[in-house]
């Protein structure tokens, strides 16, 4: 039997993403973000979580996708990732959470390196899912190039 690995799989435009299961620390409703000046574009601002300050990126804006309303389903992940070699606990704006599944280590493939509309550099693989692809999102990557605030806490 081929070794599978828990995932989160989200939404983001037309788009089917996943993320490692242990580094998901909530899911929570959209907010009220506190907005910092002179941040980046993808850099939302700050949210609260239990006393810690949180910052929250867009997952649309991270990966150039197109801009969209907030709805009904928009969520923010509270995620574990590394800056550097600090662990920090960051937020994730997606259209929407799906489910955890399982997918297969060894159906894995390397992300593609042409005909994308989101940046590759920050995907670990793509895998599938009943029929559909499922890019598994590289998350130090993904927050290793961001400007984001020191935050009230680091992930334990």
């Amino acid at each position: 039997m081929a070794d599978q690995t828990q995932y989160v799989t989200l939404g983001a435009a037309d788009s089917l993403f996943a993320v490692p299961v242990e580094r998901v620390q909530q899911i929570l409703e959209t907010q009220s973000i506190a907005a910092m000046p002179h941040a980046p574009a993808d850099f939302l601002g700050m949210i609260d979580v239990r006393g810690q300050s949180v910052p929250v990126m867009d997952l649309r804006k991270r990966l150039a996708l197109p801009a969209a309303e907030d709805s009904h389903s928009t969520r923010i992940m509270v995620l574990d990732a590394r800056v550097g070699e600090a662990p920090r606990r960051i937020g994730l704006k997606t259209d929407r959470v799906f489910e955890v599944t399982a997918l297969d280590a060894d159906t894995m493939e390397a992300p593609p390196d042409l005909g994308a509309s989101w940046r590759t550099e920050f995907v670990a693989g793509v895998g599938r899912r009943n029929g559909a692809f499922v890019t598994v999102l590289d998350l130090d990557r993904l927050f290793a190039a961001a400007d984001l605030p020191a935050a009230s806490g680091a992930a334990a």
